[in-house]
């Protein structure tokens, strides 16, 4: 039986089906994802969903989805769907939907009276070209499959509007067509691998809404431009691969590529194989680079992102070369702001002062993971670097009080941690001053860089400077941030001491090594796991504490708002598993254990097989925001793979 499979009683009703979605990468920045049943429901949402480099970069939705109909008899029975204006939904394809099964490939089965058809996709690796191929199962006359495709050529955050500049040129290449709405964007070709007919009929679609962004008080509701139709005669037991991408293919290889691709895939099994397809679903190839997204469908290449979630995406799962090669391209980056002040045009936010101290942490993930003399061969000249680049203060927001050894950086006017939202141009959590988990970090590093280079007479001076900051900065750090409560203060500006109740100390006390002894670590998680932990990750904010928001929903100033205030992130479970396990030994596996079973149910919720960027802070702890996020994947993983270590 598939771990992910799902019967006609919940595809059939939306209100159960819409609400699950797919996707599929290629890791070179492409993507398709929509619905479990096909009806587009954001408009990130799309077939082919390609980043154009002539613009930007970014995104941008070329094929927007594929409407089949199966003919017999001269009677057309539409399998598509989609939600038109007033929230009319048309044709209604999903009716004839019996089951979808994803352990392997997405698979589709349709019964339309006598007819059985099956609908498989999957993304080339590294190619900007889906194949959906069609396989007749069953039928009891002649049998023709027609295929409307709805074009959009914008950007991901944007909508189409129907108009008159609209390119209506179609070219005739092998298997099929080629077209392209507007100047500066690739060609889109769409071929099959056998002769199929194309009949000219253009038209604009108008009104099609997509209701996610109708909740989320953006706008919502497009024109999309259908050039056409393919029409192609199927008998039983055949087989049709339709193809579409930014390059044209030979017709008579699609048959070998999709068998090829198909062999190369992990079945979705079990959880970790589910997160494991996630995790390299984040992988993004460009030449000799390589470089983590953010999240799926509008995340981009952010450098914090990057550094939290590399271990996880990597070492997790045994891709030892991954992790090698995406640190190098990250690290040049992070050298280069380093040396000489200039930031990365592909990897975002490279220069906020956490980024340095990510670094030391994901690199001392790698050490435990493969040793620590290969670690050193690897990593001990950028570690020295980092280092002292954070010691001499030669980061512009990164300052190292004198007195007490701690890191303090400035944080009134824009967002310096991973709790980032903004509004009106400020961050809604002003987080300035003395962070906890920055000086957690750093008091991590210093001692982890220093056990790196162990027995290097070369860096032996080197080492005790390091080892002397780290016990200079130990009490100070106590005193400072551990309150008569028993837990973390967030941050310290001056004599202003933060009291809300946030995650960050889950790090601190997560960490390999802490400036905390074990009794003073039990009692911070005692307070984490009352009044932050959830079936999902730990709150970002406790209820108790005074502006907690628990659901991320509402208008875009509500959702940001909301958004480190009170729900979930699963991420922080990873540093929760650590502290827990650092306490209480062997003796906390079975409890982490359990906790893992709220996230393996999320596999057939939100996007199947990959967990949510967040969920409300209280039951019934809906996903939201992003439908899959590296860090949270990534850290699932970590705390997965560290147990089942235990377990042996």
């Amino acid at each position: 039986m598939s771990y992910l499979k799902f019967d006609k009683n919940l595809l059939i009703n939306l209100d159960q089906s819409l609400p699950k979605e797919m996707l599929r990468t290629n890791q070179a920045g492409a993507y398709h994802c929509t619905s479990l049943v096909g009806c587009n429901t954001r408009k990130q949402h799309g077939l082919l969903v390609i980043p154009v480099d002539e613009l930007g970069g970014r995104p941008h939705v070329l094929l927007s989805s594929l409407d089949e109909t199966v003919i017999q008899h001269g009677a057309p029975f539409n399998l598509g769907i989609h939600r038109y204006r007033g929230g009319v939904y048309s044709p209604n394809g999903h009716k004839y939907i019996r089951e979808f099964d994803c352990e392997s490939v997405p698979r589709m089965t349709y019964r339309v009276g006598g007819v059985i058809l099956t609908k498989e996709k999957i993304f080339i690796s590294e190619e900007n070209r889906i194949l959906i191929r069609y396989t007749l199962v069953e039928a009891h006359s002649a049998t023709t499959l027609r295929f409307r495709p709805f074009l959009a050529f914008r950007e991901v955050n944007s909508l189409c509007v129907a108009n008159d500049a609209v390119n209506k040129t179609i070219e005739e290449v092998p298997g099929g067509i080629a077209t392209c709405m507007y100047a500066g964007f690739p060609k889109l070709y769409m071929q099959f691998n056998r002769k199929a007919q194309w009949v000219d009929e253009p038209n604009w679609y108008n009104g099609i809404e997509y209701v996610k962004d109708l909740e989320r008080g953006v706008p919502y509701c497009e024109d999309l431009w259908v050039p056409g139709f393919f029409e192609v005669p199927i008998k039983v037991g055949e087989s049709i691969i339709f193809s579409a991408g930014d390059s044209e293919v030979n017709p008579r290889n699609l048959t070998r590529m999709y068998e090829k691709e198909i062999a190369s895939r992990t079945p979705r099994s079990s959880f970790f194989n589910c997160l494991k397809n996630s995790a390299k679903q984040f992988y993004v190839r460009k030449g000799d680079a390589m470089y983590v997204l953010s999240g799926f469908p509008w995340g981009i290449v952010l450098a914090r992102n990057t550094f939290m979630a590399l271990p996880g995406l990597t070492l997790a799962i045994d891709h030892r070369a991954d992790y090698e090669a995406i640190m190098a391209t990250a690290l040049k980056a992070l050298m280069k702001f380093i040396d000489t002040g200039e930031v990365s045009e592909k990897i975002h936010g490279i220069e906020h002062p956490d980024i340095p101290l990510w670094a030391l942490w994901a690199i001392q993930q790698y050490a435990k993971s493969v040793g620590m003399e290969q670690a050193r061969k690897m990593y001990a000249q950028p570690v020295a670097a980092i280092i002292d680049y954070i010691l001499r203060g030669g980061h512009p927001n990164l300052y190292l009080d004198g007195v007490t050894g701690l890191l303090d950086t400035d944080g009134h006017d824009r967002a310096v941690s991973w709790m980032n939202s903004m509004l009106g141009g400020v961050p809604v959590v002003k987080r300035t001053g003395k962070l906890v988990e920055f000086n957690a970090l750093w008091y991590n590093g210093l001692m982890f860089g220093a056990a790196l280079v162990e027995g290097d007479s070369s860096m032996a001076d080197m080492r005790e400077l390091w080892l002397a900051q780290a016990d200079k900065m130990k009490q100070p750090f106590v005193d400072t941030f551990l309150n008569e409560s028993g837990y973390l203060y967030d941050f310290v500006d001056g004599s202003y001491a933060e009291p809300s109740v946030r995650p960050n100390m889950a790090i601190a006390v997560g960490l390999d090594y802490s400036p905390l002894d074990r009794r003073q670590r039990k009692k911070v998680l005692d307070v984490v796991t009352r009044e932050l932990l959830t079936p999902k990750g730990l709150r970002t904010l406790s209820p108790r504490s005074y502006g907690y928001r628990p659901n991320y929903l509402g208008t875009p100033d509500e959702r940001e708002f909301a958004m480190h205030n009170g729900p979930a992130r699963p991420w922080l479970i990873g540093f929760y598993a650590d502290a827990y396990l650092r306490v209480f030994g062997l003796s906390g596996v079975r409890y982490i254990d359990r906790m893992l079973i709220g996230f393996e149910d999320d596999m057939t919720q939100g996007c199947i097989g990959s967990l949510s960027q967040l969920y409300d802070g209280n039951p019934p702890y809906t996903g939201r925001g992003a439908v899959s996020h590296a860090t949270n994947v990534a850290e699932v993983l970590r705390t997965y793979r560290n147990l089942k270590s235990l377990e042996q």
